[in-house]
């Protein structure tokens, strides 16, 4: 089980990209537009400066639904490996087979 602050960090994170995902991506268009003055271009790329850090999208960590682990994650599941091989065994993900040959 990862740290309870790691993970409620994380989703601290996932709320704030939430709350400024359109101002931040309204600000970044203005910033690259070439057809918009320098000037206002510059101002733009202030204020995207000035925007917490955590409300950009790349700060978000995959981590596991289940454990909070944030290496060995399967987007397709949104779990970790671990949680992904106990599940599967126990016959709890539709489709998945425990391997035998």
């Amino acid at each position: 089980m990862a740290k309870k602050s790691a993970v409620q960090k994380d989703k601290r994170r996932r709320r704030l990209v939430d709350q400024q995902r359109a101002k931040r991506a309204r600000l970044k268009a203005l910033a690259e537009d070439r057809s918009v003055p320098a000037e206002d271009r510059f101002a733009a790329r202030l204020k995207l400066a000035e925007m917490p850090r955590n409300g950009s999208k790349v700060r978000i960590r995959n981590r596991c639904e289940l454990s909070g682990r944030p290496r060995g994650f399967y987007r397709r599941f949104r779990l970790s490996r671990v949680a992904v091989r106990e599940l599967g065994a126990t016959g709890q993900i539709p489709g998945m087979v425990k391997a035998s040959w």
